[in-house]
């Protein structure tokens, strides 16, 4: 097995992602031995924020961390688990909102597209958009 970053980067569909935690410092605690549950932008998801956001980010170290933290929630959930929760902590310290509709389930707005990707120290599961914490969005 291998860990979240590991796991990530074989889906193959996370190579903005792992470049943004790589910019952020966030890969060790990516790495750590607790259990994680990293709701992850796919690149298409990432290629959807408005014109220059992404490179906006990159200079901006301390926003791209509350961003990037804000994806990640304490605890391995699997997807059982985010049918029976409404919201989860966040290491940026928000709370993302689960909906789980008979559709699936939504993370915010972004809607989950794969789940239970498992790794060493935790879950990932595929959304389509990047979620952004209410004191960045509010920017």
């Amino acid at each position: 097995m291998a860990d979240i970053v590991e796991t990530a980067a074989k889906a193959g569909n996370f190579n903005t992602l792992i470049e943004a935690a790589k910019a952020a410092k966030l890969v060790e605690t990516l790495k750590s031995p607790d259990s994680l549950t990293v709701f992850a932008p796919t690149d298409e998801a990432f290629a959807q924020l408005p014109q220059g956001t992404l490179d906006s980010l990159l200079q901006d170290i301390p926003k791209l961390k509350k961003i990037l933290m804000y994806h990640v929630a304490f605890g391995d959930v699997r997807s059982e688990d985010l049918k029976q929760i409404e919201e989860a902590e966040t290491l940026e310290g928000s709370i993302v909102a689960i909906e789980s509709t008979d559709g699936g389930v939504k993370v915010n707005d972004a809607n989950v597209l794969k789940t239970d990707i498992i790794a060493d120290n935790g879950v990932i599961h595929v959304i389509d958009a990047v979620l952004m914490p209410a004191m960045v969005a509010g920017k």
